[in-house]
Parts: structure tokens; C-alpha cells; sequence
């Protein structure tokens, strides 16, 4: 071990210590939470910020001239603009919170598809560009924005080991294409695709662009501005931060074009008993009292990684990935999903003659917390012809002493179901 690894492990102990979750047993084992392309821990510091709001500034915003309102005000504004300088936002982008990245993507694909105070930007004719490595939350919103205006939704599909090439979308790019949406990682597989130049030639070609940055953003991800993006969405359950958070980001120009998908509570101008004008973003797209403790936890778990740093939460997750897909392909009957994506905190298998189930189950038993199934992108699986898998996926709490874990109750529980 080199002197940087020592440094890290040492580091390690102390950030492992700020989430206590970690210290329990499972079935009589010590936990290694291996889950995380679900759902990460959240620190301490992201609890008790949390915790501070509730207790010292809880109130509703925008709307009160009391104490407690501008001070809620301030920490939900405070919150946005921290959030805006963590994802690298220029002077063009807004932020809009949500309540995860389905919400989000929900919203730009009703948004561009329902005619309000803009047209619909999709109608008969025109189409929509969503690649074969998407979560369902990137493709059936899509499938229903298409049906809903008679366009036409194409699918940028993956190779036989599921990676997306440019030359497959420059085929699919026309002069009708209206929408690009792609994820940067495969929450399935793993798999990194090149999404800067593919957004880049979505927009060379007229198309707005989507991206969802779920997986990426909590260690692999470069400023929205340096992005060819109108629209990035992530959650902040994600990213060490509160479940029913999340953002979405973009290009002013582009969120102006929206139609709102909640209408009420301070997303109008005015109202009359016969109609209403919309207030200016982003409180237009904002519409009811937010998850004002999850925007103050989801900027603070921002501070969180950025404490650490991302260059070294990355380097960290990739080593495990490594260290997992390198010892998987050694188990026999063991099939590793991507096994080449090394920008990646994730790793999926199959494995000869066991239900992904049954592994997850046994591991469990042994205190080992992985996912099993579709992941939720079945069309990506069902292309591949490899059917549910098991996903172990890697945060910064995590450790090499928990990947020989993995490993060592893989091949135990193969044994047992062989």
C-alpha cells in the first residue's frame, strides 16, 4: 500500500464514523452496505443541518414578512445557489428543486409535450432520441410525452456489450429530432457513455438535450457549463443526501419553455376567478410549499462531498469497482456487465444456474447488502439477453475489506445454490 493509500484509509475510519447506520449488525454480521446506486447514507452533518432547520428555522417561504419565514427564505435560496456552484452552473443556468430525479425528468418531458403559455415543442412528426442504457424514469416519461403529441421516439441502442457509439446517434439525428436524453452511468451496468460529445451532437443538430446525472454527480461529473445540456436532473438520495430531494438544472432559455406540471401555491403572478399568470422562474416550476429540509440537507451533503473531494471520492470508487470486476470474473459461471466501464461506482453480474434473488438473499444472511433485479431498466437487460442481475455498488464509506466480503460470499453462495 502506498503512502497516498494509507493516507486515504486512515481518512477513511474518520469518514465512516459520520454515519453510525454503518456500525450495525445484520444477522449477526457486521453490515457492508453495498447498495448505494439506490440509496447512500447519510452523514451526521447532513442529519443535523437538517435537524437545525427543523428546530430553529422551520417555517414556510417566499410568503411570510415574520422572522422564521426569512429565515427559511434565506436557507432555501442559500440552498439553491450552493447547489448551482457545486454542479458548476454558469450565469445561463437556473435551479429548480424537485423531489428526486424522476420528478425532474417528469417534469421536462411533460413540460416540452403540453401546450400552456408556450406551444408544446413536440407535435406529430418530430421526434425523440432517448438512448438503450436508460432508467425508467428517462425513457417512460418520454414514451408517454410521444404518445401524447403523435412524435416518434427512437432508441439510441447500446452494442452487444452495451456501450452507445456517436456514429450510431449521427444515423439517428434528423432535422425532426426535437429531444436527446441519456444518462451519464447506467445505473444497471455501469457503463459510462460519452455523453459530453453525444450531447454535443444533439445540439450541433438542433435538439434540445437531457441529461440524467443521478449516478454521476456524487463523484464524476464536470461543470454544467461546460456542457452541451439544457436539462440535468439528480437526486440528492443519491449523493449523501435526504430521500425526496433532488434538482433540475438547465439553461434559462430552455426552462422558460416548460409548462408547469403543478399549478397553485406560489408559482402564479395573479389569479382571477377565470384565469391566472405564472410568476418567473423558478418559482413557477416550483409550485406548493417545497421539501425545504431536503434542499437544506441536499446543499449540505454537496459541502459533505466537496469536503472530501470529488477527485478523491472518485478514485476511491473506482478502485473498488476494480477490485470487484477483477476478482467476479475469477468465480466460475460468473458473468460481469461492463466489465471495461472503469469510470464507474457500480457492478452488476450474473451467475450460472442462480436467480439473482437467491444470491441477494444469501448474501444478506451474511450481512452483505447488494440489489437484485431489473434495476429499473429492463429494456437495457432485456437487450443485453442477460435477464436480472446482481448490482453491488460502491460509496466513499466504502472498503476493499468489504469487496473480499462480496466476493467470498459470492462463491459460498453459489456453492450452496449449486
Amino acid at each position: 500500500m502506498g503512502d497516498r493509500d494509507a493516507l486515504w484509509q486512515a481518512d477513511l475510519r474518520g469518514v465512516r464514523a459520520r454515519f453510525p447506520l454503518l456500525e450495525q449488525r445484520i444477522h449477526g454480521a457486521a453490515l457492508a452496505y453495498l447498495d448505494n446506486a439506490a440509496t447512500t447514507q447519510m452523514p451526521l452533518q447532513v442529519q443535523e443541518a437538517m435537524r437545525y432547520f427543523e428546530q430553529h428555522e422551520r417555517a414556510n417561504i417566499h410568503r411570510g414578512v415574520h422572522t422564521l419565514s426569512q429565515r427559511a427564505t434565506d436557507a432555501f435560496e442559500r440552498a439553491r445557489q450552493d447547489l448551482a456552484d457545486f454542479i458548476g452552473a454558469g450565469e445561463e443556468h437556473l435551479l429548480m428543486f424537485t423531489s428526486g430525479t424522476t420528478d425532474a425528468l417528469n417534469l421536462v418531458a411533460h413540460g416540452l409535450s403540453t401546450p400552456g403559455v408556450h406551444p408544446a415543442l413536440l407535435s406529430p412528426g418530430d421526434e425523440v432520441i432517448v438512448s438503450g442504457l436508460e432508467h425508467h424514469a428517462n425513457l417512460v416519461p418520454w414514451q408517454q410525452a410521444a404518445r401524447r403529441c403523435g412524435a416518434t421516439l427512437r432508441i439510441l441502442r447500446p452494442d452487444a456489450q452495451g456501450r452507445l457509439h456517436a456514429e450510431d446517434l449521427a444515423h439517428l439525428l434528423s432535422p425532426r429530432t426535437r429531444v436527446f436524453a441519456v444518462t451519464a452511468c447506467a445505473n444497471a451496468t455501469g457503463e459510462r457513455p460519452p455523453y459530453e460529445k453525444l450531447l454535443a451532437m444533439a445540439a450541433d443538430a438542433g435538439a434540445l438535450t437531457v441529461l440524467d446525472a443521478a449516478q454521476a454527480v456524487a463523484h464524476e461529473m464536470p461543470a454544467l457549463q461546460s456542457l452541451a445540456c439544457d436539462f440535468m436532473a439528480f437526486s440528492g438520495h443519491k449523493m449523501y443526501g435526504p430521500m425526496g430531494s433532488g434538482v433540475l438544472a438547465g439553461r434559462r432559455t430552455a426552462l422558460e419553455r416548460l409548462e408547469p406540471l403543478r399549478y397553485g401555491g406560489d408559482m402564479v403572478a395573479w389569479v382571477s376567478a377565470t384565469e391566472a399568470a405564472f410568476a418567473d422562474l423558478p418559482a413557477r416550476l416550483e409550485g406548493g410549499t417545497p421539501n425545504v429540509s431536503g434542499a437544506v440537507g441536499l446543499a449540505a451533503a454537496a459541502a459533505f462531498i466537496d469536503q472530501i473531494g470529488r477527485d478523491a471520492i472518485d478514485r476511491h470508487v473506482r478502485s473498488l469497482r476494480a477490485h470487484a470486476v477483477q476478482g467476479l470474473a475469477t468465480i466460475d459461471g460468473v458473468t460481469v456487465l461492463s466489465p471495461a466501464a472503469d469510470a464507474s461506482a457500480i457492478v452488476s453480474f450474473v451467475a450460472r444456474d442462480a436467480h439473482p434473488h437467491d444470491i441477494g438473499t444469501l448474501l444478506d444472511e451474511r450481512g452483505i447488502a447488494v440489489r437484485t433485479g431489473h434495476h429499473c431498466a429492463q429494456p437495457l437487460l432485456d437487450h443485453l439477453g442477460l435477464g436480472p442481475t446482481t448490482r453491488a455498488s460502491f460509496a466513499v464509506y466504502n472498503t476493499h475489506d468489504e469487496v473480499e466480503r462480496l466476493l467470498a460470499g459470492v462463491a459460498e453462495v453459489l456453492e450452496v445454490l449449486r
